[in-house]
């Protein structure tokens, strides 16, 4: 019976294309700027615009969550909802931190081995560009698909960007594989026809995470095998 290493191995090694989700697998946006605080400055904006969202706007501490309920209030609050959410994350990301354990190491490996290599996030493309800039490491990704502008309903668990991602790359999406440390992120993944790895950086994830093709516990893991191709290409 194959191992672990032996399928995570066989899921790279079939893909022409490495798409890596933003927060997590390359870093924690909101490690310096919690997102609860984002998600109560959003409830109150969407609140002011949109008093009739006020309840559910303020009841959640996710700042996404405030950001797809805007698109119930209609376009003004829905256009402001995303202003304030993109200039939130540009500040985040500058206080974020130093990439995840081994995330460096995956993206030049995964361009060693010869593979298109793309971040597809829910997040802004405007703070995954800061962020990879700030440290070096824009040079390493091909494409960066963010979040859809004034689309909530087209982020994952929507195959859109999954598929935009393939199809700037010019890869069928049964050649990509997608690294996501949350549920949105394997199921977007089977929506679009796509392999997936789950990134599980807390324990209960490799059972919110059990399906995906496979799951590793660090970024690492799939650094060390993307070498070995690199090598043998």
């Amino acid at each position: 019976m194959p191992t672990r290493a032996d399928v995570l191995g066989d899921v790279l090694s079939a893909s022409q294309a490495i798409l890596f989700d933003f927060d997590g697998p390359i870093c924690d946006v909101f490690r310096g700027l919690p997102a609860p605080s984002i998600a109560e400055e959003l409830g109150t904006l969407l609140s002011a615009l949109a008093p009739a969202l006020e309840v559910p706007a303020r009841a959640t501490d996710d700042p996404m969550e405030v950001h797809r309920l805007s698109q119930e209030g209609g376009d003004t609050a829905l256009a402001a909802v995303e202003a304030a959410l993109t200039a939130a994350e540009i500040q985040a990301v500058k206080v974020a931190g130093p990439p995840t354990e081994g995330a460096v190491q995956a993206l030049h490996a995964a361009r060693g081995a010869g593979r298109h290599v793309a971040i597809v996030s829910n997040n802004s493309a405007e703070c995954v560009l800061e962020y990879l800039t700030r440290h070096g490491i824009a040079e390493a990704v091909d494409e960066i698909v963010g979040r859809p502008a004034l689309r909530p309903d087209l982020m994952k668990p929507s195959a859109h960007p999954l598929l935009l991602a393939a199809t700037s790359l010019g890869v069928v999406p049964g050649r990509a594989v997608l690294i996501g440390d949350s549920t949105t992120d394997i199921e977007a993944s089977r929506a679009a026809g796509m392999r997936s790895i789950g990134y599980a950086n807390k324990p209960r994830k490799q059972i919110t995470l059990a399906g995906a093709d496979v799951v590793v516990v660090n970024m690492q893991e799939i650094a060390a095998k993307l070498a070995p191709i690199s090598a043998a290409d």
